[in-house]
């Protein structure tokens, strides 16, 4: 994978683990962040991952967002609440939903880390 410049950084979050990732928004660095949110949930067997995504540049398209779900399904994070906050703009991260959705994963994406957070706490749908 060509890895263009990103950086994450993963802490303790009260619904479990908290993930900020920034930096060029490519598909080689969002699949790279993921397979790093995926060792760190495994390590730290979280129940709930926050992630604030701030990425920039141009959105992945659906095609490269159903990618992303294809590669992490059957894995740690099928048992893991996700809360994908991107507050520089949702672009078309709706597709990442309704794709983790359909493939049995329980995930919601926000523009507000408090209501993302929120929603991680007390299950709301």
């Amino acid at each position: 994978m060509d890895q263009e410049s990103f950086e994450i950084s993963f802490s303790t979050h009260p619904a479990g683990l908290r993930a900020w990732v920034r930096g060029e928004g490519t598909l080689d660095n969002t699949l790279a962040y993921w397979q790093a949110i995926v060792a760190e949930v495994a390590e730290r067997r979280s129940r709930a991952l926050l992630l604030i995504d701030e990425l920039r540049g141009d959105p992945l398209s659906e095609a490269q967002w159903r990618q992303l779900v294809e590669m992490i399904r059957g894995g740690v994070l099928d048992q893991v609440r996700i809360a994908h906050v991107k507050p520089l703009g949702l672009q078309m991260i709706e597709y990442c939903e309704l794709f983790a959705i359909e493939a049995g994963m329980k995930a919601r994406v926000f523009s507000n880390e408090a209501e993302a957070a929120l929603w991680l706490r007390h299950g709301l749908s």
